[in-house]
């Protein structure tokens, strides 16, 4: 589908995937253009190319990756581009079917075919924050949740949470490198559609690295938690192998066959062991709490805190 837009008369060629075999025109007859749709014919990975034609003008090509499954690796949309001052190529670009109409008139504003692709940029990246959005909500839900119920099920959602941000990143980057590539080669000039969606792509990496920083900081706090009561259980394991030594020890001792024990014979025998065994115990506990090696051993977790 060709269309025309804006006072300099701009083309747009959409394409549907399915057309990249039959697509010689509206294409002009360059190896720029050649090499463009080979790669758009075998692959589906992000791609970005500048380069010149015969007399000089400005070329940007390429592929992008614009939604991406945060779950499914290979759940995602690309569409190619091919990019002159008044002509843009996409094939395979989604349009939102309610949208189609306001997207067409802001396309009609276009000075020329670089605004038109730098709306549809700032229209992807205007998706990705309404991702962001979202994951702000789930993210606060995660800062209490840490608080609330320290546990396995809270490190497993920190981690799902930081691969969602890994994932919006790899979505955001290439993105941002057309930007570059654009400035790069002064295809720009110093439109409104340009400023609005350079100002879109640094607000949704500036948000993306403070989440970025929120999540390391709360993944940070949760193993060292995880270490202190990982110490603090085989502290607690020690204390109390320690503290029933002598039971053990007097255990063993008197639990022994042989013949000749004069333990045996001896009238008040258990209740001297008894005492024995008792008097010992509490003289370790108290040499081991006197050395301050028993620590919380005997104290609750209060709700809510994080050590105590």
């Amino acid at each position: 589908m060709e269309t025309y837009f804006g006072k300099h008369n701009w083309k747009w060629v959409l394409l549907h995937q399915m057309e990249l075999e039959n697509i010689t025109p509206p294409l002009p007859q360059d190896p720029a253009s050649d090499a463009w749709l080979e790669h758009a014919r075998k692959h589906q990975t992000n791609y970005v190319k500048v380069g010149s034609l015969e007399k000089g003008e400005k070329v940007l090509k390429g592929s992008l990756i614009y939604q991406q499954n945060f779950s499914e690796e290979w759940d995602f949309k690309i569409f190619h581009f091919y990019l002159k001052k008044d002509l843009l190529v996409t094939v395979g670009l989604e349009l939102p079917g309610d949208e189609q109409e306001e997207i067409q008139q802001q396309l009609g504003s276009a000075e020329n075919a670089v605004d038109g692709f730098l709306f549809f940029l700032g229209e992807i990246v205007n998706g990705l924050l309404v991702e962001i959005d979202k994951f702000e909500v789930a993210l606060k839900t995660l800062i209490w949740g840490v608080r609330k119920r320290n546990e396995t099920k809270i490190l497993e959602l920190l981690y799902t949470r930081r691969h969602e941000l890994l994932v919006a990143k790899n979505v955001l980057i290439p993105i941002k490198e057309l930007r570059m590539a654009i400035e790069e080669i002064n295809l720009h000039g110093n439109s409104e559609v340009y400023k609005s969606t350079c100002r879109r792509i640094e607000r949704a990496m500036e948000l993306l690295g403070e989440y970025e920083h929120e999540l390391d900081a709360m993944i940070n706090l949760e193993e060292v938690i995880s270490s202190h009561r990982g110490n603090e259980i085989m502290k607690t394991l020690t204390v109390m192998t320690t503290i029933f030594t002598p039971v053990m020890a007097f255990g063993a001792l008197w639990g022994m066959n042989f013949k000749h024990m004069p333990e045996l014979e001896w009238r008040f025998g258990y209740i001297l062991s008894l005492v024995l065994i008792i008097v010992s115990t509490a003289l370790l506990y108290g040499y081991l709490k006197m050395k301050g090696w028993t620590g919380d051993l005997l104290k609750g977790k209060k709700r809510g805190s994080f050590f105590k």
